[in-house]
């Protein structure tokens, strides 16, 4: 009534500024369209003096959840202004002072209730447990206001949620506990428990280990069972007759349970039932149901999917403990509607629901039916209806989709389908119901209201005013897919009075057009999935509010956003390893995918051997990299593969594992055991309140890698040991460990424990008595943790660690010494005299096979060599059989890898690669996969950075191991052997030359040095492409490796640069050569000349030309010397054009002609011509006996192979014209260096391989006896000439060339010895070979061939018979020419010459030799 009577008048109150850190938004939230007024109870009731004890707890109440708020307030608001008469200030401000007199009043009356920093009452308590029960740790904590208690694992926050069924908080009147139910080993950690109030923090730490049966406690550890309070008795529970693994099919029904026996067996006593799926708790549903009999337990799943597969746990709760059952359950598909059908989806989920929009999620099948899974068809069915409808139109391969155009209110459920090329799969189980409607409406549904503040919050209604709202806030895309994009933004801040909706637009990237793209129906949720995109182009988008009053600005735009997949498909995962379990099951591991973003989990498939057929072992993903496949045929050889996959889709599968046959493992199907006990424990350093401990590693792990090591300690009271303290609550993966808080001068004894992945194993045997006093010994402590590795019939590697204690200085270095293991202690001796300055590792090279060693490390500083280490176990010195090592390898492809293989694995082995005997964690500079028994560790980029040792070991075997020194000169013979390898070199035996061949022909040559059949061959001229036709003729001889091309001739057109291609494979090469200017124009000259004398001398012709010659009896005779004439060869004399008669007695085989002029006089001037002519062509000579002067061109310049020729053409040439040549105004003197000659017409000066010295001026002056004619040329200064000089080919200074040294003709006798040598020379040192008849010759025992000093070639013949007879020839060539000399080999008989005469004469002379 009273509350009814108020609202007539209601105000709102505005907070003071003693209650200003309150957010009077968060305290009671309310629409921002209503006025706030908070009703104080002061309001109502009246008080004397005092508060009732009611009262009192109320305000109490109040005044802590205030404290709170302020303690955890992020941030202020800005409190909002409102306009209240005088009236209502006054009755604000007495409605508040009454309130703030109560609460002082209360304050003097309750002095324990002001604030104070939290203190822990009781602090949690260490506990060591057996593994499988559970555990509780509880603290009292106090503090004003009430602290929030957070409890850490390592440092890490307890997240119930995140484990269900695992951990349990309980908070109750300031107790607070934290129960860890089924602790197995990695409950093993540091617990720590954190208070936290505004007055401050505080924390307290306890300790859980976790121990298997058959382990011995601490004596500082408990285990007491908890007794049930009601009874004053202990629960005994047994679970017989349980469930084993089970396999259905999708759509049948299935029952698994066991029989429960507790003792005692009390009626009216019933312990808590709980069945698990995958550690997630079950509740009754219409898919499963639950049902406890009193004595049996029983979980009926009533239609099967697969969804429901998985290991299910049977947990019986008692007060006193709990027992657990497990046992995995297999569901297969059910068989397809259409053959060749995938199976269904899995795991369908809604997620981000709203108004009109949710996101429906599922997982692939592990079957696709044969061919992949096209995509999926996603279909939802309003609640309380049978109608099913298809969200999509085309199959969605990723499997994630938004669902639109749902209508707000009304709830939903879907379904998901998957298609391939034969067709569609069974419909997936139904997801749950879900309402499309505002997440804050939803969340209002499901919260609590606020805690109780002392005040009464009542609104009312303003009246409604029409507003256009505002812009949407913190637009972004939330998802990108190749089909769809998702957007999602925040609701305006002004908006109005009434609900708004939303227009989506997008843009082009790099357009202004905007586009509205729901232009019918505006859309009510914060979320937008956007269609029909064009995959690979770029958009943004924006967004704009609207309701009845209008549409509102658009919101900031968004990033330019590619349409794609934006999540890759996880990669393939690693090497698939199984293991022996059961007669019909086999454990599989595997290494996890690559760089995998949002992984779901795993598909494993088996096959047998030689099937070639998979099937799937499970068909709901799991997230380990460990399964046990079920199911299997005893005594069958299985392999198997594994899939990933994520929401992009399936990986490839994985690489085959070994065959493996189905047997159970040694053990009962336990493939492990625990390690046995460490040994050689020794102090590696000491201080006054700590040690450094060392030991030895176990001599079996048990089958698996050794996880970590726990010590305990004991103090030695006059020789009577106490009891085991527990250094270490976490494992330590080093070999040496620091125990702490010891008292100084007290003496300790210590153990130490291995642990692996079957567990904790037994302790060590107690160590010596050690004292615990401070070390001030000057020299350093022992080295320790010493390993003997690659051992060899003659060599080891032994690595160590530096000492602890360095002594007074730091330790500058190592001695090792060795003994025999069963000699005196005085047998040990140094293995080095000279100090060792390196760390970690020394490879021993003084073995003796056969022999057994041990080995132990002294260390030394300034001060001296210290104390030695604990030695090492003996050491046979054998290399042992399948040893291999490390091989290092460069693909076609240059990539540098070293490859170790290893013939004695286990399944358990692993190659582990080292630098510098440090494991290789960090794949950027080295890859290792491992395929089998081989392992390949691949450089990414080699460099400087990977100069080290390498070496590579592998677990679970006898010591096999390699290792592999990449030194600074290895490094560059590897990049350089890569170099090769990626861009591969054919090799040229020559580079390409020209050479002039008869007829004026043009050959472009030159030889490869190794090159393939398959080699093929591009003939390029200036950039473009030759061809084999009539101007080009293309030669490729695979059998030499000599590729040419021939020309006819020279054109203008033809001046250039030509190019040869090779191509062999992902070889090749190239040479080219350059023809322009001069050089060009003399070739091309050249070849028309000799051109010109091919086709003259295929007819009669003169060998030497008309000349005269003046008898004593004053006679002239003309002369010629004319070649390759027939009897109807004809010569024909003229003088002046008219016909003659010569010596018709004179007949042509004396190859010369004349013609006698007697008493000649003036009229016998004229020009005379003689004509040699017949059925082949005819040949002119021509002689000018008229009295004019001779006439000469200019003098010219050309390149030839030999040198530089300088030459000119006279009109007439004769013997009575006087040549002279000058060389700076000097005659010169002829040499074999410098020679001069007549052609013909033409007048020449050879210098052979010209110098500095050989520039200058040259001029030729010729006389006929009359008149005089001098012609000059310059090869020095600025002119024409020296760029001509230049031009010389640098080839031709260097050419391979035959100096002398061989005759024309050897005659010898049969049976003797023939030995001939000549000089060659040329730059680089030419090739040599010897031919006969065209033929090379290999050097044998009858013809030996020797090149000495890079300038001597001899050939000999050991015994000369006749068949040696013939026609031999060396030819040396290089990159710049090739050149040959021949000579004739006749072996006579005795019977044939009675007379051997020896003739020495000069090489290349026309007489023959005899020897």
């Amino acid at each position: 009534m009273l509350l009814h009577c108020c609202t007539d008048t209601i105000l709102c109150l505005r907070l003071s500024s003693s209650y200003s850190g309150l957010e009077e938004s968060r305290l009671s939230p309310m629409p921002k369209r209503a006025n706030h007024r908070p009703l104080n109870l002061s309001d109502f009731f009246s008080f004397s003096d005092g508060f009732s004890d009611t009262e009192e707890a109320r305000v109490k109440e109040s005044a802590g959840y205030m404290a709170r708020r302020n303690l955890f307030t992020s941030g202020l608001e800005m409190e909002r202004t409102e306009q209240t008469s005088r009236k209502v200030s006054m009755r604000e401000s007495a409605d508040l002072a009454k309130i703030y007199e109560n609460e002082e009043h209360h304050k003097r009356m309750n002095k324990d209730s002001l604030m104070h920093a939290p203190e822990f009452v009781i602090k949690p308590r260490s506990h060591t447990v057996w593994e499988k029960q559970c555990v509780r740790l509880h603290c009292t904590v106090s503090g004003w206001p009430d602290p929030r208690v957070v409890w850490y694992k390592n440092n890490v926050t307890i997240d119930p949620m995140a484990h269900p069924g695992k951990y349990k908080l309980e908070s109750s009147y300031n107790v607070h506990s934290l129960e860890i139910n089924r602790c197995d080993f990695d409950d093993t950690a540091q617990y720590r428990v954190s208070a936290m109030n505004s007055k401050g923090e505080l924390s307290s730490f306890a300790s859980i280990v976790v121990k298997r049966p058959g382990e011995a406690m601490g004596a500082n550890s408990f285990f007491v069972p908890l007794t049930l309070g009601t009874y004053g008795i202990t629960f005994d529970t047994h679970i017989v007759d349980g469930f084993g693994v089970s396999f259905g099919r999708e759509g049948e029904t299935m029952s698994l349970g066991a029989t429960v026996i507790i003792s005692p067996n009390l009626a009216r006593y019933q312990p808590e039932v709980q069945w698990y799926r995958d550690d997630v708790l079950l509740q009754p549903s219409k898919w499963c149901h639950m049902h406890w009999s009193g004595d049996k337990a029983t979980l009926t799943l009533t239609h099967l999917n697969k969804e429901d597969e998985g290991l299910y746990t049977l947990r019986i709760t008692t007060k006193s403990k709990y027992e657990t059952y497990s046992a995995y359950v297999f569901v297969r598909d059910a068989d397809a509607e259409v053959e060749g059908a995938p199976g269904a989806p899995l795991d369908v989920k809604c997620q981000d629901a709203n108004k009109d929009y949710v996101i429906v999620t599922w997982k692939q099948p592990a079957v696709d039916g044969g061919s992949s899974i096209l995509g999926y068809f996603v279909d939802r069915c309003e609640v309380g209806t049978t109608h099913w409808s298809q969200c999509n139109d085309t199959p969605i391969k990723f499997a994630r989709f938004p669902v639109t155009g749902l209508v707000e209110g009304r709830s939903y459920t879907f379904r998901v389908r998957a298609v391939n090329k034969s067709g569609m799969s069974r419909p997936s189980r139904v997801s749950e119901a879900v309402a499309a409607m505002d997440p804050a409406d939803r969340a209002r549904m499901r919260g609590t209201s606020a805690p109780w503040t002392g005040q009464i919050i009542v609104t009312e209604e303003e009246p409604a005013e029409g507003v256009v709202p505002g812009k949407p806030k913190e637009l972004e895309v939330t998802e990108a897919t190749k089909n769809y994009v998702v957007l999602s933004w925040k609701p305006p801040g002004e908006r109005g009075h009434e609900g708004i909706m939303y227009y989506v637009e997008k843009c082009v990237s790099g357009t202004d057009s905007w586009q509205r793209v729901n232009t019918e129906i505006p859309v009510k949720s914060p979320r937008f999935a956007l269609f029909d995109l064009a995959e690979g182009k770029a958009y943004s988008f924006r967004v704009r509010c609207c309701n009845s009053a209008g549409v509102g600005e658009p919101s900031e735009a968004t990033e330019a956003t590619t349409v794609g997949d934006k999540l890759d498909i996880p990669s393939a995962p690693g090497r698939v390893v199984p293991t022996r379990n059961t007669d019909t099951s086999v454990v599989v591991s595997w290494e996890a995918s690559r760089d995998a973003k949002e992984l779901v989990g795993y598909y494993i498939e088996a096959s047998i051997v030689g099937s070639n057929k998979f099937e799937p072992c499970n068909n709901k993903p799991v997230k380990g990299t460990r399964f046990i496949c079920h199911g299997l045929v005893t005594g069958e050889s299985y392999v198997f593969r594994v899939k990933a996959l994520n929401a992009a889709g399936l990986s490839e599968c994985s690489q085959e594992s070994e065959a493996i046959e189905v047997k159970a493992a040694i053990g009962g199907g336990i493939p492990h055991a625990s390690p046995t006990p460490p040994y050689g424990i020794s102090v590696l350093e000491c201080v006054r309140d700590s040690m450094v401990l060392a030991w030895k590693q176990p001599t079996f792990i048990g089958g698996a890698d050794i996880t970590g090591y726990f010590v305990d300690y004991r103090e030695v009271i006059n020789g009577v040991p106490g009891t085991w303290h527990e250094a270490n609550v976490k494992s330590v993966s080093d070999r040496a460990y620091r125990v702490s808080d010891l008292k100084e001068n007290r003496k300790y004894q210590f153990q130490v424990r291995a642990a692996n992945m079957a567990g904790v194993g037994i302790p060590s045997l107690p160590s010596g008595t050690f004292v615990c006093e401070e070390w001030t010994i000057a020299v350093p402590g022992p080295p320790h943790d010493l390993q003997v590795t690659e051992v060899r019939a003659n060599t080891l590697v032994l690595l160590y660690k530096p000492p602890v204690y360095q002594g007074r200085d730091p330790v500058n270095g190592f001695y090792i010494d060795i003994k025999e293991a069963d000699a005196e202690e005085e047998a040990w001796r140094g293995v080095n005299e000279k100090l060792r300055k390196a760390f970690i590792m020394l490879l021993i090279k003084i073995l003796k096979e056969g022999e057994t060693y041990v080995f132990r490390v002294r260390a030394q500083n300034k001060a001296g060599v210290g104390k030695a280490s604990e030695p090492t176990e003996p050491v046979l010195a054998e290399t042992k059989p399948g040893t291999t090592e490390i091989v290092v390898d460069v693909d076609d492809d240059g990539v540098i890898s070293m490859n170790f293989a290893c013939s004695n694995l286990t399944p358990d082995s692993k190659f582990v690669w080292s630098k510098n005997y440090e494991e290789i964690t960090d794949d950027t500079r080295i890859t290792v996969a491992t395929s089998g028994g081989k392992s390949k560790a691949t450089f990414n980029m080699l460099a400087e950075d990977d100069i080290g040792i390498y070496s590579c070991a592998v677990t679970h075997t006898d010591g096999a191991g390699s290792s592999y020194t990449l030194s600074a000169e290895e490094l560059k013979k590897l990049l350089e052997l890569s170099h090769d390898h990626k861009f591969p070199i054919i090799p040229l035996k020559t580079e390409l030359a020209v050479e002039l061949q008869e007829k004026g022909r043009i050959r472009f040559w030159l030889q490869a040095e190794k090159i393939s059949a398959n080699g093929k061959i591009e003939y390029v001229f200036n950039d473009n492409s030759l061809s084999q036709g009539e101007k080009y003729k293309m030669n490729f001889n695979k059998d030499t490796g000599v590729i040419e091309m021939i020309m006819e001739s020279l054109l203008p057109e033809d001046e250039g640069t030509f190019t040869f291609q090779l191509q062999d494979g992902k070889a090749t090469n190239q040479s080219s050569l350059v023809l322009i200017g001069d050089v060009f124009k003399g070739l091309q000259k050249e070849s028309a000349f000799m051109r010109k004398e091919w086709h003259r001398k295929q007819g009669p012709h003169f060998v030497e030309y008309l000349s005269y010659e003046v008898t004593p009896e004053c006679c002239v005779i003309l002369k010629c010397k004319v070649g390759n004439i027939k009897k109807e060869t004809v010569a024909l004399w003229y003088k002046d054009g008219r016909e003659v008669k010569g010596d018709e007695k004179l007949t042509f085989t004396e190859g010369v002609l004349k013609l006698e002029i007697a008493q000649i006089s003036k009229k016998d001037a004229g020009v005379y011509e003689i004509v040699l002519k017949d059925d082949r062509g005819q040949d002119t000579s021509t002689l000018n006996l008229t009295e004019q002067a001779n006439s000469s061109t200019a003098l010219k310049i050309q390149s030839t192979d030999e040198g530089i020729r300088l030459y000119s053409f006279v009109s007439y040439y004769n013997e009575a014209l006087q040549v002279t040549w000058h060389h700076k105004d000097s005659a010169i003197a002829f040499t074999d260096r410098i020679k001069s000659g007549v052609v013909g017409e033409q007048l020449w000066l050879q210098i052979t391989e010209p110098t500095e010295k050989d520039k200058g001026k040259y001029a030729i002056e010729f006389h006929d006896g009359k008149d005089g004619l001098k012609r000059t040329v310059e090869l020095s200064g600025q002119g024409e000439a020296t760029a001509k000089f230049q031009m010389a080919p640098y080839f031709l200074y260097n050419r391979a060339r035959v100096a002398g040294g061989l005759p024309d003709v050897v005659t010898i006798q049969e049976l003797k010895a023939l030995n001939l040598t000549c000089n060659i020379s040329g730059e680089p040192l030419p090739e040599v070979v010897w031919l006969k008849n065209e033929r090379e010759i290999v050097s044998d025992g009858h013809y030996v061939m020797k090149l000495e000093a890079g300038k001597y070639a001899s050939f000999t013949i050991t015994t000369v018979n006749t068949a040696d007879s013939g026609k031999y020839s060396i030819l040396v060539k290089n990159k710049y020419g090739t050149e040959s000399a021949d000579f004739t080999v006749s072996v006579f008989s005795p019977d044939t010459y009675s007379k051997v005469i020896t003739v020495c004469a000069m090489p290349r002379r026309k007489e023959d030799f005899f020897l």
